[in-house]
């Protein structure tokens, strides 16, 4: 069974419904990804359906807005990547990795601790001919890194301590993230500020579109 074929029969098990499409994102045309079809079901769920997609969410499906973002920035400053080892945190659709991997970065690495994710990561390097090397966990690391991509991954206020962690694996680490400000990220300093929506779009409140890249000092 081919990598996308994985990916659609794990999408099928949570939206029975739902079709994967290889969409180019808007803001970095050049990177293409396995993505939930836009005519995805957005009415009222059955039951079982809603319990399968709470258990099991596919965010690797979407391009989260500030996955969007921080490719752009990577594809329009590959000063910031070009030549060096980078490990993508909470890799999801893989596209922060990709992008580096566009931009001229020597290695790839990425990490998510959702096995489907590290799936749709492997799909979609595929498809952008980028060779990226994937680990369940943090734990399973034992290298270092010239720099750490972490994009969308403060949803949970309980991520925030991994910023720390992330320190110890390279000595410079960049977020993209547009549910945490700055007053909440002490000994990061914003590069980047730009509007963007997550693909397919979700209809999300307008403060969840206004993404900052922020870079470790």
């Amino acid at each position: 069974m081919n990598l996308r074929t994985q990916l659609e029969s794990q999408l099928r098990r949570t939206i029975p419904d739902a079709e994967l499409q290889a969409t180019a994102l808007p803001l970095a045309p050049a990177v293409s990804l396995l993505l939930i079809d836009e005519n995805y079901p957005r009415g009222r769920l059955e039951d079982e359906v809603a319990r399968a997609i709470l258990a099991s969410p596919a965010y690797w499906g979407f391009c989260w807005a500030s996955g969007q973002v921080i490719a752009k920035w990577l594809l329009s400053t590959p000063g910031a990547v070009a030549a060096r080892k980078v490990l993508d945190f909470g890799c999801g659709s893989g596209v922060a990795g990709i992008a580096a991997h566009l931009a001229g970065a020597r290695e790839v690495h990425a990490c998510d601790n959702d096995p489907a994710a590290l799936v749709a990561t492997l799909a979609n390097a595929e498809l952008n001919g980028a060779p990226v090397t994937c680990h369940a966990a943090l734990e399973d690391i034992h290298e270092s890194f010239d720099l750490v991509l972490a994009a969308d991954v403060l949803y949970d206020r309980d991520n925030l301590p991994l910023l720390e962690v992330l320190k110890g694996f390279a000595p410079t680490v960049i977020v993209a993230d547009s549910r945490v400000k700055a007053d909440n990220l002490p000994g990061y300093e914003v590069m980047v500020r730009e509007t963007a929506t997550t693909i397919p779009d979700l209809d999300e409140s307008a403060e969840f579109n206004d993404v900052r890249v922020y870079r470790s000092v």
